[in-house]
């Protein structure tokens, strides 16, 4: 699809859980799920829309779930639909690629997809995603309908979609690395790391369940007093906030952020909905390692070294393309020690190939008819000052003190949800009342909105309670 004029004022409707400037206080943050489950994702989609703000551009963030009903108000509203994803083709996502797909097969705007990847194992075999097979094929199809061409994350996603017979197929790495620009200074600030270091680690349940990342964790956390895991997940933030431990990885005690790990107790973990104040505090420390990719994108942008411990395709491939130093985790001695990591880790080809990789990333932008703040704007300046204006919610800590300020916040939030069910509620009577005449049987849809909302506030005050006591 040929570019737009450039002269035109874009308004570009962008796949993603918040938009950057939504300062949310963390009780409605985790309530909504902006994070999309996973922090890493406002990562990728924080810097899509910085690099796609210029002046004569309006980003629109549209929030993940995917409404197929709205495809004439989007063709009416928007010049483009920029989709940034990560892991995408993998068979737990293959219901909401199959609601894009049918989105986008109503779209007569452009639409673009930036740093969409198939995961497998790190020996790059695809034959899990045999099943899924057309529902990628239609979806790319639906895409490349409607675009030039299509932005993977590394090899094997850019062979595993040519295989597939798709030829228009464009390996640009992940637009998060470009948050910055032309920029991206990682160096070493110290020669080697001492009990004195400060160290993130980060890690999915599974790689601390089942790959061995358990035990190089409590290896780390013996030898290095400054060492702090940053979760990820939603239910890791719930955990930390409200100590709810409702969600099946519960069952993982092994990780840092169930109340039950040491590191809990000492107040040794974090969890952020904002990338501004994750990327803000990852510059205090001296390394960062660890299974997630975007936990330690986060620590590159903040000049920070890190390793990635690739446990998948998805991190492997994104490691190779980016030149970003990794081990894979299935390789890992059990007593690793993380200053063995950064020792090893060389960061020349990182930052010396950085240029090149982001020139080839705004080269697809322009094919695709997309301005970026860096060639065509104030290379984010407007962006970051706007930013610097806002009030961001601090990293998200252990709650292991029940004091009065902490319950303040806490049951502050909930009297307010509280207040709104109750309208709503009265709301559902007065509906049902009007519909009673009609039909002498309730819409069980409308019965079940209220006993949802009433779980949803009920379990964190029963948390809070049992805390408390």
């Amino acid at each position: 699809m040929p570019p737009k004029d450039h002269q035109h004022q874009q308004r570009i409707l962008l796949r993603s859980g918040k938009s950057p400037f939504d300062a949310v206080p963390v009780e409605e943050a985790l309530d909504q799920d902006v994070i999309a489950t996973n922090s890493g994702n406002l990562i990728f989609s924080d810097a899509a829309h910085k690099l796609l703000e210029t002046p004569g551009t309006e980003v629109v963030s549209n929030g993940i779930r995917t409404d197929v009903s709205a495809a004439g108000r989007i063709n009416e509203e928007y010049d483009a639909f920029v989709i940034p994803l990560a892991n995408a083709f993998r068979p737990s996502f293959e219901p909401q690629l199959k609601r894009l797909t049918r989105l986008i097969g109503k779209l007569r705007i452009p639409v673009v997809v930036m740093g969409v990847g198939a995961q497998a194992g790190l020996n790059y075999d695809p034959a899990r995603l045999k099943p899924m097979e057309q529902s990628v094929r239609e979806f790319v199809s639906a895409v490349l309908d409607r675009s030039a061409s299509i932005g993977v994350r590394g090899e094997f996603t850019e062979k595993y979609l040519r295989d597939l017979g798709f030829r228009d197929v464009e390996t640009i790495g992940c637009p998060s690395l470009f948050m910055y620009g032309k920029e991206l200074p990682v160096h070493k600030r110290t020669a080697r790391l001492t009990a004195d270091s400060r160290i993130a680690v980060n890690g999915s349940h599974s790689a601390v369940r089942s790959q061995g990342l358990g035990k190089v964790i409590d290896c780390a956390h013996a030898r290095y007093p400054h060492l702090t895991f940053i979760g990820q997940n939603l239910s890791d933030a719930r955990q930390l906030h409200w100590r709810d431990l409702s969600h099946p990885n519960a069952a993982v005690t092994a990780i840092p952020t169930h109340p039950d790990h040491p590191m809990y107790r000492e107040d040794k973990v974090r969890v952020y909905v904002d990338p501004v104040t994750w990327i803000d505090d990852l510059r205090g420390y001296d390394f960062s390692f660890g299974s997630r990719i975007h936990g330690n994108i986060a620590a590159l942008l903040a000049g920070t070294p890190a390793t990635v411990l690739c446990g998948d395709s998805r991190t492997l491939e994104l490691c190779r393309y980016f030149d970003i130093p990794h081990r894979r985790i299935d390789t890992l001695p059990e007593g690793l020690d993380p200053a063995t990591l950064y020792e090893e880790a060389d960061f020349t080809a990182l930052t010396g190939g950085h240029l090149e990789r982001f020139e080839r990333f705004t080269a697809f932008l322009d094919r695709n008819g997309l301005r970026n703040t860096f060639t065509h704007g104030d290379a984010g300046a407007a962006f970051e000052s706007r930013m610097n204006d806002l009030a961001f919610p601090a990293g998200i800590r252990p709650w292991n003190n029940v004091d009065l300020a902490s319950l303040t916040s806490r049951f502050g939030w909930m009297q307010s949800r509280i207040a709104e069910l109750a309208l709503d509620n009265d709301r559902l009577k007065r509906e049902l009342k009007r519909g009673a005449t009609k039909s002498a049987t309730p819409d069980p849809a409308s019965t079940s909105v209220y006993r949802r909302a009433r779980r949803v506030v009920a379990r964190p005050i029963r948390k809070a309670l049992q805390s408390g006591r």
